[in-house]
């Protein structure tokens, strides 16, 4: 009875529900009374409900939508694109048709009332703002018909979901630096990449799909065979990106919370390195291990921020866990950044043990006071200071390029 009560009230159902309270009532009356006013009420809403009926459902019928969504890939603060079309292939207009293409739980859709001429059509472009990071289903488009009266409505879903990929926040970091990694044989690092780098290691036979920049044309004179030059990675260290999603450790509420911070600053730091062509691994602990084995090029950074965009804080191992795992990794030509707001100095041992390998390393703390909770990183940022570990602080509301800077770093707690 309860649950028939909650329907009957619903948003969807309550302007049916006093119209036939009213029915019901001045029927009740009318006979009772003999009041002929009341009569000729009762009939227009007996004649109203049935007509407001099929004027609902015939605005829904002989529809054809077609949605074609240009943006599947976007970034916070850009627009989703789609263009829609509905079409009328009935001999009378549909009249108070609203057009709805839901994208998950953002806040602005692409929402339009229209009316639809006989054997016609319309057509318009929407756009999104993307206020937030993650995967969000896109579609079906809904066809809401409502009559006159708001009595009734009906309601039908057209095409397919498709899935809109957002990705997280970047800033630039002109000034973030991070301590230089040791490099094996006096800088002499190499490793073999189908990129093309200053370091060419030598030549092979021309393969299809080769490119003709590749080409090494005194070699293909010599022999009158096509020879193509083969390249090395640059002596140069490999960085990875480490973002703490551990939950017991995070603070604050959706985009003013610790996690989303985070998720910011590992996705600044992974473009800073990357756009110095620098070779960027990425690792995470949070629903799952997600592993990004270090690369170069706008396709790494595009890997990195795809996991980025669907971390979630729902990891149960801490930090020190991690690392103790994932250290067969890192090696004297690494260089770790350190990304949490994790207060706990457990994890403190497992760097300090990847520095004895010559490992070096740079912590980007996320002070969780500032975000609600009860934890200040200020003791361990002293200890992480007195171990020769670069310590960098981000506070609510901070500006990231700023706190990620040297001085910034170096300044944190004087401020």
């Amino acid at each position: 009875m309860r649950r028939l009560v909650r329907t009957a009230l619903s948003a969807q159902y309550r302007t049916l529900t006093l119209v036939l309270l009213l029915l019901v009532t001045a029927a009740v009356v009318a006979f009772g009374t003999g009041f002929w006013l009341l009569f000729r009420l009762v009939y227009v809403l007996a004649l109203a409900l049935p007509v407001s009926w099929v004027i609902a459902w015939y605005n829904t019928r002989g529809l054809e939508v077609s949605v074609n969504r240009e943006t599947l890939r976007a970034q916070v603060g850009q627009r989703a694109r789609e263009i829609l079309e509905v079409r009328n292939r009935g001999i009378f207009p549909k009249l108070w048709v609203e057009v709805n293409d839901p994208c998950g739980d953002l806040p602005q859709q692409a929402r339009r009332v229209i009316v639809v001429p006989a054997r016609g059509k319309r057509n318009w472009v929407a756009e999104i703002e993307l206020t937030r990071r993650g995967l969000f289903d896109w579609g079906p488009v809904e066809v809401t018909s409502t009559d006159p009266f708001g009595i009734f409505r009906r309601t039908r879903n057209y095409g397919e979901v498709q899935q809109l990929l957002v990705y997280p926040p970047v800033v630039d970091l002109p000034r973030f630096q991070a301590p230089p990694a040791s490099l094996p044989g006096e800088g002499r690092f190499r490793r073999r990449t189908h990129f093309v780098t200053p370091n060419a290691s030598g030549i092979r036979e021309y393969a299809p799909g080769d490119a003709f920049n590749r080409i090494h044309w005194p070699t293909t004179a010599r022999t009158g065979q096509l020879a193509v030059k083969t390249f090395e990675l640059d002596p140069s260290s490999d960085v990875w990106v480490i973002l703490d999603l551990e939950r017991r450790v995070h603070a604050g509420q959706f985009e003013e919370s610790t996690e989303e911070y985070g998720v910011r600053v590992a996705a600044s730091i992974a473009r800073h390195y990357i756009l110095a062509n620098r070779s960027v691994g990425f690792i995470t602990f949070g629903q799952k291990l997600q592993v990004v084995e270090p690369e170069r090029g706008q396709s790494q950074l595009t890997r990195i921020l795809e996991n980025l965009a669907v971390a979630q804080a729902a990891g149960d191992g801490p930090l020190s866990n991690l690392l103790n795992e994932e250290s067969r990794r890192f090696g004297r030509h690494t260089t770790l950044v350190i990304v949490t707001p994790s207060t706990d100095d457990r994890w403190l041992g497992a760097i300090q043990a990847l520095m004895e390998r010559g490992v070096r390393v740079a912590v980007v703390l996320l002070d969780p006071s500032s975000f609600g909770g009860k934890n200040s990183p200020l003791m361990l940022y002293g200890e992480l200071t007195a171990n020769n570990i670069l310590p960098y602080v981000v506070r609510k509301g901070d500006d990231i390029g700023l706190a990620l800077s040297a001085s910034g770093g170096v300044g944190a707690w004087q401020t």
